[in-house]
C-alpha cells in the first residue's frame, strides 16, 4: 500500500531509542523528514546520525517550555509540521498499593503531560498543515492488567480519554488524532527482553495463557500501524484507541 508520506515533516518525541526510534526509522524510510527527540543529548545525537537528513532536538516534553521550544525548532528547520507521534512514556512505577503523591505526579507527567504539552505546542502548526497525531498508549489503560502499576494504568486510561475528547475540537481544525494501546512489545533492552533473561519459562507461560497469538509484538508491528494512521489512507480515522496486543485484552 502506497502511503504517500514522502516529504512530510514528522516529529517523534522520545525517539532516540526503543519504540520511538523504531517509528522514526520507519517514517524516515517512507520518505518523511524526521525530527528526533529525547532528554539524553548523546543518545539523540547518535540516533540522528543514523537517519540522513533528520534533526535532533534535546528536550523534556513534560515541561511546557521545552515542548514549545521543540516545535519551534522543527518548524524553523523544515518550515512546517505534518505529523506528531507522542512516544514519551514509561510503565516503571511502584507495585500496586504502594503509590504516593510524588509517584502519581511523576507517572502522570511522563505518560500524560508529555502528550498534552506537545499537542498544545504543536496545534497551530498542525492546523496549518491539516496534520495528524498518534499517541503511544497501553492496554493497561483499556482494562486492568494483573500486576501492572496502578499509577501507569490510570495515566494511560486518562491518555485514552484525552485522545477521544480532544479529537472533536482538533477535528474542527482538520487535525486527526488517534492512540495505539500496545500490549507486549519485544525489542532490545525492553522490559520483556530483561524478563526473558530472568525467567523465560514464566514469560512463555504468560504468553500462552494471556495472548491469543501466543507471541510478542515487534517494533515493525508498531511502526507499521503508526505509518498507516498518519497517512491519508486512514483519513476517516480519528479519536480512536487502536489495540495492538496480539489478542490479550478481553473487554
Amino acid at each position: 500500500m502506497h502511503l504517500d508520506l514522502s516529504g512530510k515533516v514528522a516529529l517523534v518525541t522520545g525517539s532516540y531509542k526503543g519504540i520511538g526510534f523504531g517509528i522514526a526509522q520507519t517514517l524516515h524510510t517512507e520518505g518523511c523528514l524526521v525530527a528526533l527527540n529525547g532528554r539524553n543529548s548523546k543518545g539523540v545525537s547518535t540516533a540522528t546520525a543514523k537517519l540522513f537528513g533528520s534533526i535532533g532536538v534535546v528536550g523534556d516534553v513534560t515541561k511546557t517550555s521545552d515542548a514549545q521550544r521543540l516545535v519551534a525548532e522543527v518548524v524553523k528547520t523544515f518550515g512546517r509540521l505534518d505529523i506528531l507521534v507522542c512516544c514519551v512514556g514509561s510503565g516503571r512505577s511502584v507495585p500496586p498499593g504502594k503509590e504516593n503523591a510524588n509517584e502519581w505526579n511523576r507517572v502522570f507527567a511522563t505518560n500524560l503531560w508529555s502528550v498534552t504539552n506537545i499537542v498544545e505546542a504543536a496545534q497551530e502548526a498542525l492546523t496549518a498543515s491539516k496534520g495528524v497525531i498518534v499517541c503511544i498508549s497501553s492496554i493497561c489503560g483499556v482494562e486492568v492488567i494483573d500486576g501492572a502499576p496502578i499509577t501507569y494504568s490510570a495515566a494511560k486510561a486518562a491518555l485514552n480519554a484525552y485522545v477521544r475528547g480532544i479529537s472533536r475540537p482538533l477535528g474542527k481544525e482538520g487535525v486527526r488524532i488517534n492512540a495505539i494501546a500496545l500490549g507486549n512489545i519485544l525489542f532490545e533492552d525492553s522490559v520483556w527482553s530483561h524478563k526473558l533473561v530472568e525467567d523465560k519459562l514464566a514469560v512463555f507461560s504468560m504468553l500462552k495463557k494471556e495472548v491469543s497469538l501466543d507471541c510478542f509484538g515487534s517494533l515493525t508491528d508498531v511502526a507499521s500501524l503508526v505509518s498507516y494512521l498518519v497517512s491519508s489512507r486512514s483519513g476517516f480515522a480519528t479519536g480512536g484507541v487502536w489495540t495492538l496486543d496480539g489478542g490479550q485484552v478481553r473487554s
